[in-house]
């Protein structure tokens, strides 16, 4: 099988494990040609790191012909713009998340695409991992009946503690919602199907954020987006939805996500992640219990990319963390950001298909039968 050819543009804190897993996981069908950033050296220490690998300027990797996907790895606020860039070069593309910042964005990526034949995926593909595809299993064969409800919350205090450069996740594209929502959405769309209407509350909790990681430890942040959003979702299934996002709180013992059936309750694993431990409890059961997971785990950021290569290799094939996918998360997003601004429910103009399952007893590396 011909290999399909990558560029990464970017190539920050989240760049190496895309690296790690392109390159070692899925080389069977993808091959990184090349790096580039706006900060030339970061891209000179990657393809130092990985043999083989070019740094190039971003003008170069747009314009060299043997690349066939370039992966996005800018901070949320360039997305829009490389995206667009690599489209009108004639490169596939796969945005980091978010697909952009703002409804409008996402249509004329998605416009774009379709007018030069080109796809266009969207991280996250966490729900592609061995956790959220065996909870995904569990609901098709019903095993808690028929979905009736859901929650999901992901709550912490920032990134500002820890994060090198944490100032992006209080700008436009960051905050908790469009930061960490994507990977709850996702998930949940993955699960239960597309989302019709939702409302919601939001609200910056603190003006300014000081950093305390190294190395611009005690610079001031201005706070430009809400860091804490609580928002209810109608999915078109008729399963209601709670979602609580926030950077505002230090501890709590709440689930990352849960769905409530007719028949019992699923507690699904962290949908940051591609494993993790899902539990089930049945009408009729005292306790939870855990049920082994039917898929691989161990695999990583990077899967996504691998999953539309294969649709590059055979365009009848539908990939799975699709710009559609990203698109509706969007839209979604932006919605409870205007809801709460406007105190009313919003509908949502955009659908999307759940993406295909996984099929059990694929090895790692493997993305069909």
């Amino acid at each position: 099988m011909p290999k399909v050819k990558v560029g990464l543009i970017g190539c920050g804190n989240i760049s190496g494990i895309y690296f790690k897993m392109l390159r070692e996981v899925y080389n069977n069908i993808l091959e990184v040609a090349a790096c580039a950033d706006l900060a030339p050296a970061r891209a000179r220490v990657k393809a130092a790191e990985n043999p083989g690998v070019r740094a190039l300027s971003v003008k170069q990797l747009l314009a060299e012909p043997e690349i066939d996907i370039v992966v996005n790895l800018t901070i949320p606020k360039a997305h829009y713009q490389v995206a667009r860039q690599a489209l009108k070069a004639g490169k596939h593309i796969y945005n980091e998340k978010p697909l952009a910042l703002a409804r409008a964005q996402g249509l004329k990526l998605l416009a774009l695409a379709n007018e030069k034949g080109k796809l266009i995926g969207c991280a996250p593909d966490t729900f592609l991992g061995g956790g959220l595809q065996t909870c995904r299993k569990l609901i098709d064969d019903g095993a808690i009946g028929e979905p009736v409800a859901a929650t999901a919350f992901m709550m912490c205090h920032g990134h500002e503690h820890w994060h090198p450069d944490p100032e992006f996740y209080y700008q436009a594209g960051g905050g908790p919602l469009f930061d960490m929502g994507p990977y709850y959405l996702a998930a949940l769309v993955n699960l239960l199907g597309p989302v019709k209407r939702v409302t919601a509350s939001a609200r910056i909790s603190f003006p300014t954020r000081t950093i305390t990681s190294a190395p611009k430890n005690g610079q001031v942040i201005p706070v430009e987006v809400p860091t804490h959003v609580a928002g209810v979702m109608d999915f078109a299934s008729g399963v209601v939805g709670t979602i609580i996002t926030s950077f505002d709180v230090w501890s709590h013992t709440l689930p990352c996500i849960q769905i409530y059936g007719s028949q019992g309750s699923l507690q699904v694993p962290d949908p940051n992640g591609f494993g993790g431990v899902v539990k089930i409890r049945g009408a009729a059961e005292a306790e939870w219990r855990e049920v082994p997971l039917t898929h691989v785990a161990d695999i990583d950021r990077g899967t996504g990319v691998a999953d539309m290569a294969c649709s590059i290799l055979r365009p009848d094939r539908r990939h799975r963390a699709s710009g559609c996918l990203a698109f509706h998360v969007l839209d979604i997003m932006q919605a409870f950001h205007e809801a709460s601004a406007k105190g009313k429910h919003v509908l949502i103009k955009s659908t999307c298909e759940r993406p295909a399952a996984l099929p059990t007893g694929l090895a790692r590396g493997e993305l069909d039968k």
